[in-house]
C-alpha cells in the first residue's frame, strides 16, 4: 500500500507538471489573440522593389584546349603539353592577381556511324581541358584571351562578370526596396485618411543578379603597329534587384 501511495504521488506531481508546461506552450498563442471585444487590427500590405546597377570588378573566363589523337594516351598527351603552353602565357598576362583553377576534363572516343547500322567504329579520341581564369583587373582580359588563342587555346567557352563584395550591392537594393515599400504605405494610408502605426511584418526576396552578356569583339591590327590591339570586351553593367513586402497597421488620422 505504501509503495502504492507513493507510486501515485509521483504520477500526480508528474501530470501537474505537464499540464503546467502545456500552459506556457500556449499563452504566447493567447497573447496574440485581440481581447474579447478589442476592435480588429486595420493593416496594409504594400510591396516595393529596387534594382541597384553596379560596374563589375571581377571577371571569369572558361579557357579550354581541346586536342585529338588516334590513342587516348596521344590525345591526353598532346592536350597536355599543349594547356602548359596555353597556361605560362596567360599566367603572364594576367598578372599576380591572376587566378587559375580547373573546371573540368574530359577524354572520350570519336566514333563513326554506319548508315546501314552496326557497331560505330572507333576513330580517334578528343581531350579536353577547361580553366578557369579569374581577374579582379578587367583591364587585362583582352590580353589574357589573345595570350590563350595565340598559344594554342581554342575554346573560350564562357565569360561571365562578377563582383568581389556583392553584399554591399545587395544591402543597397534591399534598403532602397524597404524605402520604397514604407513609402507606398504612407501614400495609400494618406489616400485613405489615415496614418501608418507600426511595421507589422516585413517579407524580402532574396535579391537576383542579372547575368551579364559579354560582347567578345576579334582582335584587329593597330595602323602603323606590328603588334595586334587586344581583343575589346564589353562588361556592362551588374544589375541586383529585391523585392520587399511590408503589412503595417494604420489608424485615424489626427485632425
Amino acid at each position: 500500500m505504501r509503495m502504492r501511495s507513493a507510486l501515485l504521488r509521483v504520477m500526480t506531481v508528474q501530470c501537474a507538471a505537464l499540464l503546467a508546461l502545456a500552459g506556457a506552450a500556449a499563452a504566447p498563442l493567447a497573447a496574440q489573440t485581440p481581447p474579447p471585444g478589442a476592435a480588429p487590427l486595420s493593416s496594409i500590405r504594400v510591396t516595393g522593389d529596387a534594382k541597384v546597377s553596379s560596374r563589375p570588378d571581377r571577371v571569369q573566363i572558361d579557357i579550354g584546349v581541346q586536342t585529338q589523337a588516334q590513342s587516348s594516351e596521344e590525345a591526353a598527351s598532346a592536350n597536355a603539353r599543349q594547356l602548359e603552353t596555353v597556361l605560362t602565357a596567360v599566367r603572364k598576362a594576367a598578372g599576380p592577381t591572376g587566378a587559375l583553377r580547373t573546371v573540368s576534363y574530359a577524354l572520350n572516343p570519336n566514333y563513326q556511324y554506319h548508315p546501314n547500322g552496326g557497331e560505330p567504329t572507333i576513330t580517334g579520341y578528343t581531350a579536353l581541358n577547361v580553366v578557369e581564369v579569374t581577374l579582379d583587373d578587367l583591364a587585362r582580359m583582352g590580353n589574357v584571351i589573345d595570350a590563350a588563342t595565340h598559344t594554342g587555346a581554342n575554346r573560350i567557352q564562357g565569360i561571365q562578370f562578377t563582383l568581389k563584395d556583392p553584399e554591399a550591392v545587395r544591402a543597397q537594393a534591399l534598403r532602397e526596396a524597404a524605402q520604397r515599400a514604407r513609402a507606398e504605405a504612407d501614400v495609400l494610408a494618406g489616400a485613405l485618411s489615415l496614418k501608418v502605426l507600426r511595421v507589422l511584418t516585413v517579407e524580402e526576396s532574396s535579391p537576383r543578379m542579372v547575368p551579364l552578356r559579354a560582347h567578345i569583339l576579334a582582335g584587329r591590327a593597330v595602323a602603323n603597329a606590328a603588334v595586334e590591339a587586344p581583343t575589346p570586351v564589353e562588361s556592362g553593367t551588374l544589375d541586383v534587384s529585391a523585392e520587399v513586402a511590408l503589412t503595417v497597421e494604420v489608424g485615424p488620422a489626427a485632425r
